[in-house]
C-alpha cells in the first residue's frame, strides 16, 4: 500500500472530536435536526451497529461510534450517566441555534447571554446525554480586559448569592 500524502486527511482538523453514543443512528438523526450535522460517511458492523461515522458540523468533523457491549470503545453519557466532555460550537446567531437545539428536543441549561469573554453563549444537553455549548463571537478582548470583566462578573455573581 503506498504511503498517505498527507499526515491526516484532508476534511478533518488536528484534533478531531470522537463521540461515543448509544443508539449512534437514531443520535445522528437528531444532530442532523437540532444542530445541522451532514453525514458524510458511515461504516456499520455485522450486528448493525456504527463503529465509525464521519459528520461535518460547519467546517469540523466530529466522529460517532456505537457504544458497544464490552465497552471496547469506551462508554457513552448514558452509561457514565453524564458526559465527560462538551462540544463547544460557534455559530453565527447563538439565539436562533439554541432554540433550533431546544425545539429538537435539547434540555436547556442555561440561556443565551453576553459573557464576559465577548461571546453571546449558552449551553445545552442532547437527549442522549451529550452536552452542547454554542457561542456567538461578539468582542475581541485583551486577556488583561477578560479578566477584570471576569473579576466583575464573579463580584456581582457572589453579591446576588449572598443577598
Amino acid at each position: 500500500m503506498p504511503a498517505a500524502k498527507n499526515w491526516k486527511p484532508e476534511h478533518v482538523h488536528t484534533v478531531t472530536p470522537y463521540l461515543i453514543i448509544k443508539d449512534c443512528a437514531k443520535a445522528i438523526d437528531f444532530y442532523k435536526k437540532a444542530f445541522g450535522v451532514e453525514e458524510m460517511h458511515r461504516m456499520c458492523g455485522p450486528d448493525g451497529k456504527i463503529m465509525h461515522s464521519c459528520c461535518k458540523l460547519g467546517d469540523s468533523a466530529i466522529f460517532f461510534c456505537d457504544e458497544m457491549d464490552d465497552k471496547s470503545c469506551g462508554a457513552s453519557p448514558s452509561t457514565l450517566n453524564g458526559c465527560h466532555a462538551t462540544l463547544h460550537v460557534f455559530v453565527e446567531d447563538v439565539d436562533k441555534a439554541f432554540q433550533r437545539a431546544v425545539d429538537a428536543g435539547c434540555t436547556p441549561l442555561m440561556p443565551p447571554m453576553d459573557m464576559f469573554w465577548g461571546d453571546r453563549y449558552t449551553r445545552v444537553t442532547d437527549p442522549f446525554g451529550q452536552g452542547w455549548s454554542l457561542a456567538t463571537h461578539k468582542e475581541e478582548l485583551t486577556p488583561d480586559e477578560m479578566q477584570k470583566a471576569g473579576d466583575e462578573f464573579f463580584k456581582n455573581m457572589q453579591a446576588c448569592a449572598t443577598k
